[in-house]
């Protein structure tokens, strides 16, 4: 990546900080209850949040019986756009709380968990280390004047991607002014000492942390990043208390930010809801204020249904990879090369030694372990009398990471580790900063490093284990891999569990093997026993794949400031592709034909998606009509919008002008669904096109769509008849495509 670039990827920052732990249980327990939104205007006096907050103490007063109690129970008050409060209850309280009429939910405060360069190139937002001149970096003035959120560990404020040199004033809409939490909460006076004019602020949020195990020291209320992850995710664009997201969110649509990117979400998709999931809750208040929230889909592929973060008014990101590998080539038993992914300089090699000896993990365990924990090289299941000088064969255990794996390795007196890919990895390698020579290697490339059948295989020495030899070369970096994109296999998959008929993910961008900017609190490893320190590291996840999005989103909105969260996310999807380098459809890690529920609309394509054509488009009374049916609830409505609502006497939501579009199968019934394009482009004719998904018919009317202005919408009917059962049954896929000869505007069809 140029270094004109890396410094504007991000052009305005805004770093909220998590802190992190596990769960602890307690008489209390920290409990959200969510009221919806507050009746003042969006830019609140100080009066305003004083209300909002005695109303607060008043409906917990009412409960507990007085205000004292009420205020020591409150940790936040959410009294700026979202309308709620986190505090510490008793269950039989917060039951007291829900059947109160004035309350849309109240759930207990969950944990949620981190979804753990050339990638602008592979984007086409770069060519050769430099910038063409058609590049939406040109385009979109680099993203000037735009404000990023990004939730996460914080930062590491003296990194060199986030110096401010070169940066014009702040934008003038930013609210955050001298808030940099960094170090004993620096105050307005000195607050430049960390930020600046790209990094323009940093928060940090702690207080259910604090609820849970104590205070902190105070050396430790700071935004600076001790884990690494929001350093890496930030420079590219444990757990964290939902109850401290809820108030990150509050602060940053209140703070003037234009772009909330969050890379954490819930371990378990079945029971998120739209209103009792605090990413789901912040993410519906930011869009209502006009914020694009973009979130990670989750890293707990290849199952169905796994996909998180799947309101419709969020912008869900799958993984997949780019056309760069960092490689090692790997001889075992003096046959030929294989590839392993590497970061490491390769084993010694001298004019007496230039091969040894291999050992996998299950033939080095300890008697007492099992075959199980030592294949995946738990802890205190290797033998070093057996490891030692030798390179050690692990299996993966982590879809994401394997450098615990590795420490274990070196515990034992390993000289390198292979670490092969295990059932739910497929094909893509993974390269890994480990503390001794390691690579990544899929066990489908020989038979001797695969443990799966482990029994009887090859020869073997006096003690039973095998007798391998092996050899690998230092790490080289290629570029032009083919094929590429593909889907990984810990991305997390559709379809959704909360609502099917919403096609989650959306959008899939680079999310393997991303080079940025790391922590120097924190070792590349994240083990207390790695005493590395490095500005950069690589790192997998869809938590890598999310700041690409808010990035290119950033872009859009500086380019279209008039735009909404809607058509900003509509122009990235209509304009995405699902083939890969090779113009063949995008696979995934098992060499299987990837599917809209894994990369949704397909992959991001920046430079088209600064002038798409065409977007669907969609407003709060879109997402009301769509909560009306989720919940079935007029009640509710009163607590989201400050004019009466009427829910419609009978709304569809396979009519939400969603970017795709997900029917129900009716067997033989015909299914009429409804779509809106608005024109964002000069005037033109555009024809639909369509990829039938299989056994079912699809009728596009009207068709041409003639438009005269900028802004102009038109309406057209979607008319599926299925004609038949298909060979493999139902889900099936297909395409619409609308086209004026210059544009391609594109959506996924799906049959349930």
């Amino acid at each position: 990546m140029s270094s004109s670039s890396t410094f504007k990827l991000f052009l305005l920052s805004f770093i909220l900080c998590i802190l992190f732990q596990e769960h602890t249980h307690a008489l209390t327990k920290t409990y959200i209850v969510y009221l919806g939104g507050h009746s003042h205007g969006p830019n609140p006096s100080l009066d305003d949040l004083d209300s909002a907050t005695n109303s607060h103490y008043d409906l917990l007063a009412s409960i507990l019986g007085s205000h004292e109690k009420a205020k020591e129970a409150v940790m936040y008050s959410y009294n700026k756009h979202i309308n709620g409060f986190a505090a510490l209850l008793e269950d039989e309280e917060a039951s007291k709380i829900e059947k109160n009429s004035n309350v849309v939910s109240v759930f207990l405060s969950k944990e949620y968990k981190l979804h753990t360069t050339r990638s602008w190139d592979f984007l086409g937002l770069e060519k050769d280390g430099g910038i063409s001149l058609d590049s939406a970096w040109w385009t979109a003035r680099f993203g000037e004047d735009s404000i990023i959120a990004n939730l996460d560990s914080g930062v590491w404020p003296e990194h060199v991607s986030f110096s401010g040199t070169g940066y014009g004033p702040v934008p003038s809409k930013w609210r955050g002014n001298g808030v940099c939490e960094i170090d004993h909460f620096i105050t307005s006076s000195n607050a430049t000492t960390f930020c600046n004019r790209k990094l323009i602020g940093a928060r940090i949020f702690s207080k259910n942390y604090e609820a849970r195990y104590g205070n902190l020291n105070p050396a430790n209320l700071t935004a600076r990043d001790f884990i690494g992850h929001g350093t890496h995710t930030l420079s590219t664009a444990a757990g964290c208390q939902e109850a401290d997201i809820l108030e990150a969110f509050d602060h940053a649509i209140n703070d003037g930010v234009d772009v909330i990117s969050t890379s954490l979400g819930g371990s378990n998709p079945y029971v998120e809801a739209l209103f009792t999931d605090g990413i789901s809750i912040g993410s519906f208040h930011a869009v209502a204020k006009n914020v694009v929230v973009v979130c990670s889909a989750g890293n707990d592929g290849p199952g169905p249904r796994t996909v998180t973060n799947v309101a419709p008014w969020s912008f869900t990101v799958a993984a997949s990879t780019i056309d760069r590998e960092f490689v090692s080539q790997i001889s075992i038993g003096g046959k030929h090369y294989i590839k392993g992914a590497s970061l490491s300089k390769g084993l010694p090699s001298g004019p007496s030694q230039k091969i040894y000896p291999m050992i996998h993990s299950i033939d080095a365990r300890f008697l007492n372990a099992t075959i199980q924990d030592a294949r995946y090289c738990k802890p205190k299941t290797l033998d070093p009398t057996k490891v030692k000088g030798k390179i050690l064969v692990c299996t993966r255990l982590d879809e994401t990471t394997s450098i615990a794996q590795g420490f274990e390795a070196a515990l034992a007196g390993a000289i390198a580790i292979f670490v092969i890919n295990d059932e739910k990895s497929g094909s893509i390698l993974l390269a890994e900063p480990h503390p001794l020579p390691g690579a990544s290697m899929d066990a489908n490339q020989d038979d001797d490093i695969d443990q799966r059948e482990w029994f009887g295989k090859g020869g073997t020495d006096n003690n039973g284990t095998r007798r391998m030899l092996a050899y690998m070369s230092t790490s080289t970096t290629y570029t032009g891999l083919k094929p590429a994109p593909v889907m990984a296999g810990f991305s997390s998959r559709g379809p959704s569990a909360v609502q099917p008929l919403i096609l989650k993910p959306d959008i899939t961008a680079p999310g393997v093997n991303i080079l940025a900017a790391y922590s120097l609190g924190v070792s590349p490893s994240n083990l207390p026993s790695d005493p590395r320190r490095i500005p950069y590291n690589l790192q997998q996840g869809t938590s890598m794949a999310c700041p690409h999005v808010a990035g290119i989103v950033g872009l859009l909105k500086t380019l279209h400031p008039s735009w909404s969260s809607a058509a900003i996310k509509s122009a990235i999807m209509t304009t995405a592709t699902t083939l890969d380098n090779t113009n063949q459809p995008i696979r995934d890690a098992f060499d299987k034909i990837s599917t809209p529920f894994e990369y949704g609309s397909g992959h991001i394509q920046p430079n088209l998606a600064m002038d798409p054509g065409l977007v669907y488009d969609l407003n709060t009374t879109d997402y009301l009509n769509f909560i009306c049916t989720s919940t079935h609830n007029q009640n509710l409505l009163k607590f989201f919008n400050k004019t009466s609502f009427t829910c419609p006497e009978y709304y569809n939501i396979e009519d939400l002008n969603y970017p795709s579009i997900t029917v129900y199968n009716r067997g033989l019934n015909t299914i009429n669904i409804t779509r809106t394009v608005t024109n964002v482009g000069p005037p033109s004719t555009y024809v639909a096109q369509v990829q039938h998904p299989e056994e079912v018919k699809v009728n596009v009317q009207p068709s041409p769509l003639t438009f005269t202005e900028i802004g102009e919408k038109k309406t057209f009917q979607v008319i599926l008849e299925v004609t038949g059962v298909p060979p493999s049954g139902f889900p099936v896929f297909g395409n619409l495509r609308w086209t004026n000869g210059n544009h391609i505007v594109s959506s996924p069809i799906v049959i349930l």
